[in-house]
């Protein structure tokens, strides 16, 4: 069974779609709807195992492309519902799996239904490929641990020592390298703080991750750290007696 989600500000849209999957498409699993987009939201916040989302471009509180931005890092497909043929090109753009057109035909619900099944295999391989890549290439032989960091399509082997600090904004994180690089990726602070468990990391305020071997001076008047490269941090007060138990 592929497990999906759907969002529409109209009831009755949801109705409609949702009894022609269960008549239409047995191997489909509605796990939830939504017609408020920003509950939706708070939703997939939870790290929400789905397959595929169902998603109105048309809605008052905020509309699909918005949405979309704002959820950021997707494992899902998405599938795009409305009642207007001008959103084609953004629908390409945000890699949606299909685009239907309301009132939809049960034809073509059909066919994108058999495009998620497809969607899911292929994405199965492709987990274990990757699976399997980054537990090789985590564990080098030489003891060093190596972190691996999906960023535009590519995924980028870093040593821990390469890092100097991440900053988390929302479901986006910038990572600030040694060398003065910086990388951005649309993963939530929280993500990229686990991968980096077990290295020297530890997360002194809500918004950062350091690396403990980078921090070059703590000012304990303004409870900031200064890190190697200038850059100061502020430590949360609830964090600042078990960051300085590090030391």
């Amino acid at each position: 069974m592929s497990k999906v989600v759907l969002i529409d500000d109209e009831p009755k849209a949801i109705e409609s779609l949702k009894w022609e999957l269960e008549n239409f498409c047995p191997e489909i699993e509605v796990v939830d709807t939504f017609t408020d987009p920003r509950k939706a939201l708070k939703y997939f916040e939870a790290d929400t195992d789905i397959d595929c989302l169902f998603l109105d471009i048309e809605m008052p509180q905020m509309d699909g492309f918005r949405f979309l931005d704002k959820l950021g890092e997707r494992n899902f497909a998405v599938i795009i519902t409305t009642a207007y043929d001008q959103y084609g090109i953004n629908a390409i753009k945000e890699r949606a799996l299909d685009y239907l057109l309301k009132p939809i035909d049960s034809d073509d619900l059909i066919a994108a239904c058999e495009k998620i099944e497809q969607y899911k295999k292929e994405h199965s391989l492709i987990d274990k490929f990757e699976e399997t890549l980054l537990n090789a290439m985590s564990n080098t032989g030489s003891g060093h641990k190596r972190i691996g960091l999906n960023i535009d399509g590519k995924i980028m082997f870093l040593k821990p020592d390469e890092l100097m600090y991440c900053e988390g904004d929302g479901n986006y994180t910038s990572i600030f390298l040694e060398n003065g690089e910086k990388l951005f990726v649309t993963q939530t602070l929280k993500r990229i703080e686990q991968k980096l468990e077990g290295a020297e990391f530890y997360r002194i305020h809500n918004s950062f991750v350091i690396n403990l071997t980078k921090v070059r001076e703590y000012l304990k008047t303004d409870s900031m750290v200064v890190m190697t490269d200038g850059k100061s941090i502020p430590v949360s007060r609830n964090r600042k007696s078990d960051f300085l138990n590090k030391f």
